[in-house]
């Protein structure tokens, strides 16, 4: 597990090139605190930090092969290199070391581009090929891993972290697509970034760099999985005996390590499976840790507590109060590098510094509810096709009046909360819909928010992403066409950046048992009916699992992993969000409208209304401007 970084020149590489490589690596060392390492030609330089998981003493990057005329810098896991190894082996290559990264080498040799087909892992990939003069930049299927890059003036400069680029001579500039993107979303969707002309890598694509000219082509995708032998369905229990299967072998497969490992259990279903499927095939007792709330609507505590002693885990626990967001957000901004609107940032980062104690390595359940329909959205989408027939008449001049006129309510996802949400997606198409509920601002939300040179610059159709990953989406089912659209924003853009970026903080490494590319082809053959329902949620999964986890926990209600931010911003941080909301803070930039500002502010802290999704995404990206450009 490392942070990469490197630079292609389209001329020659300069001195001062391998000098910036080494400070582009620099800010990254919380990614890699253990090693450092470096490839210096005259077109490429090539910088890695090491954090040492598998093959502590010899894994020193960047490896060659033996004619030293392929170089390789690698950020991830490959699970299956010990069987790719001995395949390589009997193939009469010579390895000089016992790491994963060396597989990759040798497996270049022999299958060029196509190596990547043979990998399961989670990775950004950097191959240097001397004798061709070609560079590869590659990222896993599921961006489990990250990888950015930008073109500036006679050079192509690529890392795991954008605040690597940002060490280069490149003028900071805001692009306001994106920006805009954030406040329908939470996050910036791929390929954008929030600075103008800096790119992410999609997932299962790869880049090559040959004769000064770039290519990015596709190497995988889920579009043709959809459907999968539907025509010859399988009764229940073939589906149940083959989930309980494929997920025990992909918790194996992360097993792997010269370092502990722990699970993040938060007490749902997801994470209390991963808990239960370890503690079947790991060699010694899992340790596990939990973060928890005063509030009681957000603590799951008891659950996770429940599941720890159900199978008998070393658990570590930890309570979140509010007196941290303060201390904390100012942190996390570094490490983001982008707004990022989900409020768990701050739980997320407290349970790695937690789990960092104790291990190195962790598993961790994201992924689950993608796979087998496990948002709340899916529930709504059901109640939605009833619902429009409802006379439209009836439905805006009395429904959404009463609807409206609820009281806020101080409770996690409450009946209030969702049915305004409800209602605020009503009337667009079911993909649309699905994230509108999910996401910050509607687009009659963000017409009152910015300025009107704002509005004046935004090109950019608010819900492009969705039509744009729709035209690649094979699928029939609208339940399957949201579980993909939930695999390439929500879980790419926002769970797995925020995963990765704060475990890494933290110097430790995540696996997500539940992205196994295999496994993933696997669940997206299910049938849709088998996933939702009526309205029950990942109904086979929670079947599969029933016969595993105690009751209580397979069968209750999904709660997720947030904080008990609004009553925080009404209470105990009313000062302090009022100060970082203030016309003298927004005046540094002119991008949002003061008044309706504080008309939010007003009635959050009268109580009219809970506007904590509103005023979130503004604060973190105030913060995220004061670090990354006002400073």
């Amino acid at each position: 597990m490392c942070g990469i970084c490197g630079i292609y020149s389209f001329s020659h590489l300069e001195p001062s090139q391998k000098i910036l490589t080494k400070k582009m690596c620099e800010v990254m060392v919380h990614r890699g605190p253990d090693d450092e390492g470096y490839y210096f030609d005259n077109k490429v330089a090539l910088g890695m930090r090491r954090l040492s998981i598998i093959d502590l003493t010899t894994g020193h990057q960047p490896i060659p092969n033996e004619e030293k005329t392929i170089w390789v810098i690698f950020n991830g896991e490959i699970y299956n290199y010990l069987e790719l190894r001995s395949n390589l082996i009997q193939k009469g290559h010579t390895f000089s070391t016992n790491s994963d990264t060396e597989v990759i080498v040798h497996l270049y040799e022999d299958e060029g581009e196509d190596f990547v087909q043979k990998l399961n892992g989670m990775f950004s990939i950097a191959i240097w090929d001397k004798k061709n003069c070609k560079l590869i930049l590659v990222r896993d299927r599921l961006g489990i891993k990250p990888l950015h890059y930008l073109k500036l003036n006679k050079q192509f400069i690529f890392s795991s972290e954008i605040k690597s680029i940002l060490k280069t001579n490149y003028q900071r500039e805001i692009d306001l697509n994106a920006l805009s993107q954030y406040f329908t979303f939470e996050y910036i969707p791929a390929p954008t970034t929030i600075f103008k002309g800096i790119k992410k890598l999609l997932p299962g694509y790869m880049i090559i760099l040959q004769d000064n000219k770039i290519v990015t082509k596709s190497y995988w995708d889920i579009k043709n999985e959809y459907g999968c032998d539907r025509e010859k369905l399988k009764n229940e229990n073939y589906y149940i005996e083959e989930i309980h299967k494929r997920l025990k072998d992909s918790v194996r497969k992360r097993l792997i390590s010269d370092v502990p490992l722990g699970v993040f259990l938060s007490g749902g279903i997801d994470s209390s499976s991963i808990t239960s499927l370890m503690s079947e095939v790991a060699p010694s007792k899992i340790k596990t840790f939990s973060i928890g709330f005063r509030e009681k609507s957000f603590n799951e505590l008891k659950y996770a507590k429940k599941v720890a002693d159900y199978f008998h885990t070393d658990h570590h626990e930890f309570v979140v109060e509010s007196s941290l967001v303060k201390k904390l957000i100012p942190v996390l901004i570094q490490y983001l590098d982008e707004p990022l609107a989900d409020a768990s940032i701050i739980p997320t980062y407290i349970i790695s510094r937690l789990a960092r104690k104790y291990v190195k390595v962790a598993l961790s359940g994201e992924g689950g509810d993608e796979l087998f329909a496990g948002y709340d959205t899916y529930k709504a989408y059901q109640v939605a096709r009833l619902y429009r027939k409802v006379p439209k008449l009836l439905r805006n001049n009395i429904i959404k009046k009463i609807i409206y006129s609820l009281p806020a309510s101080k409770k996690r996802l409450s009946f209030e909360f969702k049915a305004k949400k409800f209602i605020s997606g009503i009337d667009y198409p079911p993909e649309i819909s699905n994230f509108i509920w999910w996401g910050a601002y509607t687009p009659s939300e963000k017409e009152k928010l910015f300025t009107p040179e704002m509005k004046s610059s935004i090109e950019e159709e608010p819900f492009l992403p969705i039509s744009s990953h729709l035209k690649n989406c094979q699928a029939k089912s609208i339940i399957d066409k949201l579980g993909y659209l939930h695999l390439k924003l929500y879980l790419q853009d926002d769970l797995l950046t925020k995963v990765d970026r704060l475990s890494m903080a933290n110097s430790l490494e995540i696996r997500v048992p539940f992205l196994d590319h295999t496994f993933v082809l696997f669940a997206n053959s299910i049938p849709p009916s088998l996933k939702l329902k009526g309205l029950t949620t990942k109904y086979i999964f929670k079947k599969t699992m029933s016969k595993i986890l105690p009751p209580e926990i397979s069968n209750r209600k999904k709660i997720g992993f947030d904080i008990p931010l609004g009553i925080w911003i009404k209470n105990e941080l009313k000062e302090f969000v009022g100060d970082v909301l203030s016309s003298s803070n927004l005046n540094k930039h002119d991008f949002f409208n003061q008044a309706y500002v504080d008309h939010l502010l007003n009635e959050h802290f009268r109580g009219t209304h809970n506007h904590r999704q509103l005023l979130w995404p503004l604060i973190v990206f105030q913060f995220w401007y004061n670090y990354y450009i006002k400073s």
